[in-house]
């Protein structure tokens, strides 16, 4: 299934015009585990959370640089769903409106909920003064690099406009 998912994603981003850079290597659940397959790779890589605001029942994708710590509460607030809201998501949840399971959640998936049930939150870092950025491209097993120009234009095309968030202050 992910590399029909796959396929579908690559066919989605030829037809904006855009060529990623591609690399395969084992398969990897943490950033940690993926970091040594991918770090000659220049450009910012991501760390990606599927979340569930438990008092309005909503989803969120949030991906922020791959070395930044989240903290749930102090995201809860700045994206006013209240303090202790915020919690991971059940896989079925994942797998239901993104089509990718644990350890394959990725932005790339977003053309994936036509729906629009996911909400997108991007780190204020993620796009400033890199040449690629870098995500899973619906599987765990490879991740895909694409400029911040061309990952802006996916954004748009899939309906979804970010949510910028500062993890800074």
């Amino acid at each position: 299934m992910a590399s029909s998912l796959r396929e579908e994603l690559q066919q989605y981003l030829q037809e904006l015009g855009i060529q990623p850079v591609c690399v395969e290597h084992p398969e990897v659940f943490t950033v940690e585990e993926m970091m040594p397959h991918v770090q000659h790779l220049q450009g910012a890589h991501s760390k990606n959370l599927f979340l569930k605001d438990k008092k309005k029942k909503g989803l969120w994708l949030v991906t922020v640089l791959h070395n930044r710590q989240v903290n749930l509460n102090d995201l809860a607030k700045k994206l006013n769903v209240g303090s202790g809201n915020l919690r991971f998501a059940e896989e079925a949840s994942m797998i239901e409106k993104l089509k990718v399971g644990q350890g394959c959640a990725t932005p790339l998936s977003l053309f994936c909920d036509v729906q629009g049930d996911v909400k997108f939150v991007l780190d204020s870092k993620f796009l400033g003064g890199h040449e690629r950025v870098y995500f899973h491209p619906m599987t765990n097993s490879a991740t895909m690099g694409i400029t911040p120009e061309e990952f802006m234009a996916f954004l748009k095309k899939t309906g979804h406009e970010p949510i910028i968030v500062n993890f800074e202050d």
